[in-house]
Parts: C-alpha cells; sequence; structure tokens
C-alpha cells in the first residue's frame, strides 16, 4: 500500500490519548447524534472534515449520488435507525458539484449494475427537463441537476413514515445542501420542509 493505514492509526490513537487519556473510554459510552447525514461516497467529500464534527455527533449514510430510494433496504434500514431509535432531530441530504454519479446519470451509456441506480437520478432530470433544457452551458445544467437531485431525495425522506411521525412528535427537519468541491463551502439550498410535506400529504401521507 502506499499508505502505511495502521502506522497512521496509532499516530491518530496516540494523538487522541495525548489530548484527553479518556478519549476512548468515552466513546465507547454510546453515540447521541443530533443529525442524520446522507452524503455520496465520493472520496474527496468527508462528512465530518466538511461539517467540522466530532465522532458522535453525526450519524452517517452515504452511497453513489447521495440517494434516498424507498427499495433500497441500506438506506432505509439507517433512516429508521437513525430516526426511531438514535431520536435525531436533523436529516441532512448533502450533494456535491462535481458529482460522478449525475455526471453518468446524464450520459446515453449502458452502465450495466449501475443502471437501475442511475435511473433514480435520470427520474429527476425528467420531471425537471424543462428547467434544465433551457440551461444551455452543459456545465450549469450538471450542477443544478446536482441541486435538484438534493431537493428530490429529501422529498423522498418526506414521504417516509419515519420521518413524518418524527416531525409530529418532535418537529424533525429535513435538509438539503451541496458541497461545493471549488470552493469547499457548503451551501444550504433553504429546502422548505413544512411547505414540501403539506403539498404531498394528499399522495403520500402515511398516518
Amino acid at each position: 500500500m502506499k499508505i502505511d493505514i495502521f502506522e497512521n492509526n496509532k499516530k491518530w490513537v496516540a494523538e487522541k490519548l495525548h489530548q484527553d487519556p479518556q478519549y476512548f473510554e468515552k466513546l465507547s459510552q454510546g453515540q447521541h447524534p443530533e443529525y442524520l447525514y446522507i452524503g455520496c461516497s465520493d472520496s474527496r467529500v468527508t462528512a465530518e472534515d466538511l461539517m467540522g464534527v466530532l465522532p458522535g455527533e453525526v450519524f452517517i449514510h452515504r452511497n453513489i449520488a447521495n440517494m434516498v430510494i424507498s427499495i433500497d433496504l441500506n438506506s432505509m434500514s439507517v433512516l429508521n435507525y437513525a430516526v426511531r431509535h438514535l431520536k435525531v432531530n436533523h436529516i441532512i441530504v448533502c450533494g456535491h458539484y462535481e458529482c460522478g454519479g449525475v455526471k453518468a446519470a446524464m450520459q446515453p451509456a449502458d452502465m450495466g449494475i449501475l443502471n437501475p441506480w442511475l435511473r433514480n437520478i435520470r427520474d429527476v432530470y425528467r420531471l425537471h427537463k424543462d428547467e434544465l433544457n433551457a440551461i444551455e452551458d452543459e456545465h450549469q445544467r450538471y450542477n443544478r441537476l446536482v441541486e435538484l437531485n438534493v431537493q428530490e431525495q429529501c422529498i423522498n425522506l418526506i414521504k417516509t413514515a419515519a420521518v413524518q411521525t418524527a416531525y409530529k412528535e418532535r418537529g424533525l427537519l429535513v435538509h438539503g445542501w451541496i458541497f461545493d468541491i471549488h470552493t469547499g463551502r457548503l451551501i444550504d439550498l433553504k429546502i422548505d420542509f413544512p411547505k414540501i410535506l403539506q403539498n404531498i400529504m394528499e399522495i403520500y401521507r402515511l398516518d
């Protein structure tokens, strides 16, 4: 390996113990995160670093293009555990500019096993086709699809029973963010959670 991961781990352990001799003892006592973060698997986008949070503060799920798909047992299991057992009060869907998954979905190519996954992003394009096709610059269109994909994944969260129940019981909120990989800044898309919830309740209300 180019990186000696185990040697780096030893150094990391030593640094943590130097800062706080009880660091790992405290860490082993459990987690009480306030946030569930759903982000992209991209190796350049690390949730803890870009948010500036400590271990135990954020429950994290990552997949290609930060998708929330109702038949994906992995993401639904994470969602239900975070909301119903860890009692998080905020769920963040965080996309990022230059997302390879979103870019792949825009290409008219057979991506093999990725096809059914990317089809969900193509569905986002279909829903917003008029707006996206009106953007002449391909790069800007690509970035706008990244934003719209985050918005639609937030809506997918709002459709779930776990989120609807937690909103009623304790005011849980869903947020849509973008990580600008060119500047390192987080952008809040200011998803209007209550308004979206109200608009979709007629169709997606589950209780």
